[in-house]
């Protein structure tokens, strides 16, 4: 009779590890992702191949830089997942060298100069796009118009010489290729003193919120139904960003409706829905108590209306996000689980 040697306990595999984790987040990203390329055009795809190829590279740089092979830290797909996230928050035309400097920035000073995956304080997408906003002004607002309303389209040989040769204010095509996103026009129309419903009569806005870009906050969402189906994220962090953007937003529309935008405009323009889904769900940079994902995902969408209205920005997911990344070691201070016994001796 034969008999088998059994393995130490727990005897069923593992399911949380860190590359399946990051693999089923890459999984959900793709319909959104599809999405922004039908109505923002092959620019969508070329960032996304270059920030990754920069990210990657950049962290086996960092990590041999650190004593440690690059094929351990590469296998956890968590650099191709900040590429990823970068990629998506740029302008469809950036010039390649700001792909560059924000994969530097996220990779190397964001994330594997605190140690690494598990050691970062702050999202290191979401820290790259506030430096390269705040840097570069111009080149980060100079947002394709959406297909429907386009006077012009770029194929893909085209769009990779606008990116990666001449500067997009230079093409012959510019105006006739850009637009002003759904949020600035609301904000450049409130400075002109219109009322929201005249400012809406513009192209650029759909039925929710800004044409294309509120079916890439759908399909956004719906890859986020599917992490929160495959337990990889708590579904209570994007259910309260919502309601902590939506519910404000709401008594300021009923409140005066030609000045303030509708919640559901809010929730279904901008970086919201990514934000909800992908960013503010993050497990190294956010809350990890229970009570703490909570009011983490509450002062990222009560902080995203705030700036939206009254501050210097129209979208402000990536803000929001930094600053209540700030806040979460006194938030996991203040909201520790209560213990229920303690080891002889402490």
């Amino acid at each position: 009779m034969e008999f088998k040697t059994l393995a130490s306990s727990p005897y069923l595999e593992p399911t949380g590890q860190v590359s399946r984790v990051m693999q089923q987040v890459l999984l959900a990203l793709v319909p959104g992702t599809l999405a922004a390329i039908w109505y923002f055009g092959w620019g969508v795809l070329v960032n996304l191949v270059l920030s990754i190829l920069f990210c990657v590279a950049f962290e086996a740089l960092t990590l041999k830089l650190r004593g440690r092979h690059p094929a351990t830290g590469l296998r956890d797909y968590s650099a191709v997942v900040t590429a990823w996230l970068l990629a998506l928050t740029l302008p469809q035309l950036s010039p390649w060298w700001i792909v560059l400097i924000g994969a530097f920035f996220a990779i190397v000073l964001a994330k594997q100069l605190y140690g690494g995956l598990g050691y970062n304080p702050f999202n290191p997408a979401m820290a790259a796009y506030v430096v390269l906003l705040i840097s570069f002004p111009t080149y980060m607002t100079h947002w394709v118009a959406p297909s429907p309303i386009a006077d012009a389209t770029l194929g893909l040989w085209e769009t990779l010489k606008v990116i990666l040769g001449s500067q997009m204010s230079h093409h012959e095509l510019f105006d006739s290729l850009t637009a002003a996103t759904p949020l600035d026009s609301i904000r450049t129309g409130l400075t002109q003193h219109k009322t929201i419903d005249e400012i809406r009569t513009a192209p650029v806005f759909g039925d929710m919120g800004g044409l294309g870009w509120e079916w890439m906050a759908n399909w956004y969402a719906i890859g986020g139904f599917w992490l929160i189906y495959k337990r990889i994220i708590p579904w209570q962090i994007p259910l309260t960003l919502i309601l902590a953007l939506g519910v404000p937003a709401g008594v300021f529309y009923l409140s005066n409706p030609d000045h303030y935008a509708s919640p559901v405009f809010h929730i279904f323009s901008g970086g919201v829905m990514l934000g909800a889904f992908f960013i503010a769900t993050d497990p190294v940079s956010g809350s990890t108590t229970p009570a703490g994902r909570i009011l983490f995902a509450a002062g990222v969408g009560l902080l995203t209306f705030i700036i939206r209205t009254w501050g210097g920005y129209p979208d402000a997911i990536a803000f929001s996000v930094l600053l209540m990344n700030m806040a979460t070691p006194l938030i996991d201070h203040y909201t520790k689980p209560r213990t229920f016994g303690h080891q002889r001796g402490e």
